[in-house]
């Protein structure tokens, strides 16, 4: 009979040969899109890292924000933000201005060359995304899009749980 360990160990027979070729398969992907930094297609290709795309991305959904709402917003530290921000704003992607209440407090908010820059990058990235699953039903593609999104969610739940590694636990939202 079962213990109520077992039912917790994920590895039991029958699903260790399933796991084992998931942890290889997220492995290449890693691997893959860190060579590709799945940049796009034509001359937008490669063009804008990842940490990059993930905070400009964040404060157009979200808006203007201080370091510290970015960093919370994120799950990473506000020393990464800064660090992370810092040629954003000497490229001009991202404006540094006061906060309308507090003038000493600094907010960060897209410009419209990061806009125009994250709009090139998406569209790009929804090219090549477009032809990776060209021969995809749109079933398919949405039930992956799900699947990756949940996954994604499990990892971001478990670097928030004290003693977890603290890496960056990033959606692409």
């Amino acid at each position: 009979m079962p213990t109520p360990e077992m039912s917790m160990d994920m590895t039991t027979v029958g699903d260790t040969g399933l796991l084992d070729a998931l942890q290889h398969e997220v492995a290449v992907f890693a691997r893959r899109a860190e060579q590709t930094r799945l940049g796009g297609v034509g001359q937008v290709r490669n063009s804008m890292d990842r940490a990059a795309y993930l905070l400009l991305n964040r404060l157009d959904k979200e808006g203007p924000m201080g370091v510290k709402a970015l960093a919370a917003s994120m799950g990473i530290d506000s020393s990464t933000v800064t660090r992370q921000v810092a040629p954003l704003v000497d490229t001009g992607l991202v404006k540094r201005t006061s906060h309308p209440e507090d003038g000493r407090a600094v907010v960060l908010q897209l410009s419209p060359r990061g806009l125009s820059r994250l709009d090139e990058v998406r569209s790009s990235r929804r090219t090549l995304m477009a032809e990776l699953t060209r021969d995809w039903e749109p079933g398919e593609r949405e039930a992956f899009c799900s699947l990756l999104t949940r996954f994604n969610g499990a990892l971001s739940a478990r670097m928030t749980v004290p003693g977890a590694s603290a890496a960056e636990p990033e959606s692409a939202s």
